[in-house]
């Protein structure tokens, strides 16, 4: 009879820990997805460029989305500065960060682009925790910059770009909050609408009619699929299952997912340096979304 509470706890707990081990699974499905989603954009460069992949991303991206959500449906009365805001920031934060692609690799740029929403998320900060991440995102950038004389150094017009990308997702995460309280669930699909608006016309500028030939169809739907509508019908239910500061802290672990893909996808090197910097990155955005009091890090959805 004892044995019975224990035997009753046992099966509560366990019914209490599947659903988060499934949301993180799904969590660490859709960061391998977009990683996956991003090698394949960066094989469709030297066929229509950056620009074109972008346009690629985000056109069929707002198509999938739209045909899901019909946002339509929901029209009204609500804050629209703040959703074109948000959608141009997507679209420049996406052109600039598969830009930054062309010249450094994957992995390298993911973590540069991270430094965006550290920046944020410890803005203002006063405590010395937060001074140590602070000091260790330093230290992953001085490894990561271009020097003069390194072996290994990286295109600095690269990492501009990868650093701007970060700089366009901290504000695709402050407007990203704006459109979302104004347009709930359909915040990201109209978001990715008006960043196609932006995107399009740069890939036309770049690839002309190429962006048109059947034969790219099927890996730009790839692109389209891998790097936004499976990621985003994933996090959709990885984020009601997981508390704010897991998700940060598993969101920490793209870096590394991306310099992985890197290597088996498109058989880039890095150098030991190199790895250390994005390890480094890596436990300042983890420990940034341990001890902050609200976690800034958000999946870029349409990054």
């Amino acid at each position: 009879m004892g044995s019975l509470p224990t035997a009753t706890a046992l099966m509560s707990s366990r019914s209490a820990v599947a659903p988060l081990a499934l949301a993180v699974g799904m969590l660490l499905i859709s960061m391998v997805s977009y990683q996956c989603g991003a090698s394949l954009a960066k094989h469709l460069f030297p066929l229509v460029g950056a620009q074109g992949a972008t346009a690629y991303r985000l056109g069929l991206s707002a198509l999938l989305l739209l045909l899901w959500r019909r946002p339509w449906r929901h029209a009204g009365r609500r804050d629209w500065r703040a959703l074109w805001g948000y959608g141009l920031a997507m679209g420049a934060m996406n052109l600039v960060f598969y830009m930054s692609l062309r010249t450094i690799p994957l992995g390298i740029a993911v973590a540069l682009e991270f430094t965006g929403p550290l920046a944020l998320a410890l803005f203002g900060s006063r405590r010395l925790l937060d001074f140590v991440w602070i000091a260790l995102v330093v230290a992953g950038l001085a490894l990561l910059l271009p020097l003069r004389g390194q072996l290994h150094a990286l295109d600095p017009v690269g990492v501009m770009y990868a650093l701007a990308a970060g700089a366009g997702w901290a504000l695709y995460i402050v407007l990203g909050k704006k459109a979302g309280a104004s347009h709930g669930a359909d915040a990201v699909t109209l978001g990715t609408s008006i960043g196609a608006l932006l995107a399009i016309p740069f890939g036309i500028a770049h690839a002309g009619s190429a962006l048109l030939s059947p034969a790219l169809l099927p890996y730009a739907l790839g692109v389209a699929v891998l790097s936004s509508a499976l990621p985003y019908s994933l996090e959709m239910v990885a984020l009601t299952r997981l508390p704010a500061r897991t998700f940060s802290a598993l969101l920490s672990l793209e870096p590394a997912i991306a310099a992985v893909a890197g290597v088996a996808l498109l058989g880039e090197r890095l150098s030991l340096l190199q790895w250390l910097a994005i390890a480094t990155i890596i436990v300042a955005a983890a420990g940034t979304a341990l001890s902050v009091q609200r976690p800034a890090l958000a999946e870029p959805l349409a990054n």
